[in-house]
């Protein structure tokens, strides 16, 4: 059934007069009767504040790895509170964290700290740049890397003829394109393209900048002879293997996606699970890479390392450097695939699964995709209805299927009766509009 949204919606209407969208970021709207306003979080749930209930897949985009308000970490939190906030000088406390950093990541021998995502990637490519001495560089297609300009390129694969290579377009209005010609786009999983890029601009390329997993296209994977070529390859060609974890750092295993994979980058980011939610990411990366920073590579801004997000950071890691959190969420990622997957198969509907437990996407096909431009060309239509109908149901997952299911070491066995309950009416609920669309046609 539907749900209630009225105070959702007339908050809107007073939002929107001052706030574009009615939001403080483009991935809130939802449309203006389906954009929902929380009230709190506790756990793997969310309210919203026309007393909504869901359990929730989404996780801020992944930050909150130990579940809403955690107990430990807010106590940690509100210890930080108490050191005095920001003072545009360090603490003893960074140390600390960088040395649980290091141990979980080998490859972040040296550390800094930024507030988000997107700033960690923006320092990492200029610190690259300035190692390397050179300009360009490689992403996947279908990537996402945060709102920078350099990162803010993609392939709008809907308009492509499948006549030569599809044009990279600006993801944004602003994006001087100027700075396009800096940028190259290879697919994941084609190490033989991979070489062929690095050829034909050869002593042009600083780094390849990688999500093995990426976290903004349902979370398709590397395959692990991909990524081994591609560090071989990087080490051939005098090129940075740089390593962005900003999802699946301290996610997917404790030491990320490089653990899984026994890889080590030369650059590396992390964020969203470093603190569960309190805001801090992570520049790591080789001890003479590093070494740059401050020594003719500018670096720094007066929120970073805030007192709080450091508190809060060295709880989290250290729970999930030393307890079982990790996996627990595995385990509970194993179990909501194997129930979809029983409820899908007694309906005939083809599926597939791509990334990791802890952050896995659900793709409607037998087999799973290998990259953005398999994903692109497929029909995404009947998981985007369905979501309209889990909302509706109290499951909360991203409205379009770029997104991953999150997991969180709060999610427990009643989160999963619910979310399988819901997610049976969805998939029912889309077969049955679809059939009946095709009646009218």
């Amino acid at each position: 059934m539907p749900r209630n949204l009225s105070k959702s919606n007339a908050h809107w209407k007073k939002a929107v007069t001052r706030l574009p969208l009615g939001v403080a970021s483009n991935f809130r709207y939802w449309g203006e009767d389906r954009t929902i306003y929380v009230k709190q979080g506790r756990g793997a749930r969310l309210e919203d504040i026309d007393g909504n209930h869901y359990v929730d897949y989404r996780l801020g985009y992944g930050p909150a790895i130990l579940g809403y308000a955690h107990p430990e970490v807010d106590a940690a939190a509100r210890e930080g509170i108490e050191v005095g906030g920001v003072f545009a000088l360090a603490t003893e406390r960074e140390y600390r964290v960088a040395e649980r950093i290091a141990k979980m990541v080998p490859a972040a021998e040296l550390v800094r700290y930024s507030n988000s995502g997107t700033e960690a990637v923006m320092a990492g490519l200029r610190l690259a740049r300035a190692y390397t001495g050179k300009d360009d560089y490689i992403m996947l297609e279908g990537s996402y890397h945060g709102l920078f300009d350099a990162a803010m390129w993609y392939t709008p694969m809907e308009k492509w003829g499948q006549v030569g290579e599809p044009e990279v377009k600006p993801y944004s209005e602003g994006i001087p394109l100027g700075g396009r010609g800096f940028a190259h786009f290879v697919q994941a999983n084609d190490a033989n393209q991979l070489e062929d890029t690095f050829k034909r601009n050869a002593g042009r390329i600083a780094c390849l900048l990688i999500e093995p997993i990426m976290g903004n296209c349902l979370g398709i994977a590397a395959e692990p002879e991909y990524l081994k070529a591609a560090r071989e390859l990087c080490d051939k060609h005098g090129v940075l293997l740089f390593i962005d974890e900003v999802k699946t750092g301290f996610r997917v295993a404790r030491g990320g996606v490089q653990e899984l994979y026994g890889i080590k980058a030369d650059i590396c980011t992390m964020a969203k699970a470093v603190a569960n939610g309190y805001p801090i990411s992570v520049l790591g990366g080789r001890e003479d890479i590093m070494r740059k920073l401050g020594r003719g590579v500018a670096h720094g801004g007066t929120y970073t390392a805030h007192s709080v997000s450091m508190a809060a950071a060295e709880k989290c890691l250290q729970i999930l450097d030393e307890s079982d959190a990790l996996e627990r969420i595995a385990a509970y990622g194993k179990k909501l695939m194997a129930g979809m997957t029983q409820v899908l198969s007694a309906r005939g509907i083809p599926h597939s699964f791509v990334g990791h437990p802890s952050m896995c996407g659900l793709y409607f096909d037998a087999e799973p995709p290998r990259n953005y431009r398999t994903w692109k060309s497929s029909d995404y239509a009947f998981y985007d209805a369905m979501a309209q109908v889990l909302h509706d149901e109290g499951v909360l997952c991203e409205p379009d299927s770029r997104e991953p299911w999150f997991i969180s070491a709060a999610h427990d066995d009643a989160c999963l009766a619910d979310t399988m309950r819901g997610f049976e009416i969805a998939v029912d609920a889309t077969l049955e509009n679809r059939s009946l669309e095709k009646a009218r046609a």
